[in-house]
């Protein structure tokens, strides 16, 4: 328990005394018991992150400007999805989201990047599968339908069927043509369009960091071969970083919500109603 003497100019806050009584003591007791024993201080740690445990229970802010996003919290696995018993190795699989962030496809333009992520939320786990980055030669004449295209594939590869896109900017042509390339294959999907305003760094800061720091983010080592990971060592959360949609794409699917996976299926059953009918 610590006061504080300040002196202000303003009469009405004119010998005021702040009171800081962080959530655990120097010495590693907690402050309520009762209410807040060690084990579920603990678990908040892990479900916030320390850096926002820090400024709300600890009553330390760290600016996020400090903030990284450090590839050696990430959790390396190998198994592959098992759709018959919901499981990657020993994590039962709870959910499932494939999220595009669109861009040209252009060797010189922002990344286009599609994120597969399974949820294990009991243990509140999350699982970054796979990560297709798009590049499209420039003198493609029809760049967005040939993303469209390998998307689909790694949707169908993944026996996925919903997808959620940015429908920012050039994103928000994609859903119909989406729709055209899946109609055109017989395949039927489910397209969430979504619209994104909140600065793209706060977004990566908000999905990523806590989950991050509290060791709940594992990643498939095929994502190794991708762009993701010198992403998180050049990221810093004050902007001018040259390379994070993919990170993006990953924060974007982590705020989505997820497809219910369960036992014998690999995700929600889609039906399309029959509207040939007359009345």
């Amino acid at each position: 328990m610590v006061y504080k003497n300040f002196s202000f100019s303003t009469p009405f806050l004119s010998g005021y005394r702040e009171l800081r009584i962080p959530a655990i003591s120097g010495d590693g007791v907690p402050a309520w018991p009762e209410m807040f024993p060690l084990s579920r201080l603990d678990e908040m740690r892990a479900m916030v992150g320390a850096r926002y445990f820090s400024a709300q229970m600890m009553l330390e802010f760290i600016s996020p400007e400090r903030a990284r996003l450090d590839p050696d919290a990430l959790n390396f696995y190998n198994d592959d999805f098992d759709a018959r018993m919901a499981r990657i190795g020993e994590h039962v699989i709870t959910g499932a989201t494939v999220y595009w962030d669109p861009s040209s496809g252009r060797k010189k333009s922002d990344g286009s990047v599609c994120v597969l992520l399974y949820r294990d939320d009991k243990n509140r786990y999350v699982f970054i599968h796979d990560v297709l980055y798009l590049i499209i030669p420039d003198d493609d004449l029809h760049p967005l339908a040939h993303q469209c295209e390998s998307v689909l594939d790694f949707m169908t590869q993944h026996s996925m069927r919903r997808i959620y896109i940015e429908t920012n900017g050039i994103g928000n042509a994609l859903p119909e043509i989406m729709r055209d390339v899946a109609m055109h294959r017989n395949i039927t999907i489910s397209i969430c369009g979504i619209t994104n305003n909140k600065n793209k760094e706060t977004r990566i800061l908000d999905a990523i960091e806590p989950m991050l720091t509290a060791g709940r983010i594992y990643v498939h080592r095929r994502v190794q071969s991708t762009p993701l990971i010198a992403e998180m060592l050049g990221w810093t959360p004050i902007g001018g970083t040259t390379h994070d949609d993919g990170l993006d794409a990953v924060a974007g699917a982590l705020c989505a919500t997820p497809v219910p996976i369960h036992p014998g299926c690999c995700n929600a059953t889609i039906f399309s109603a029959n509207t040939e009918f007359k009345i």
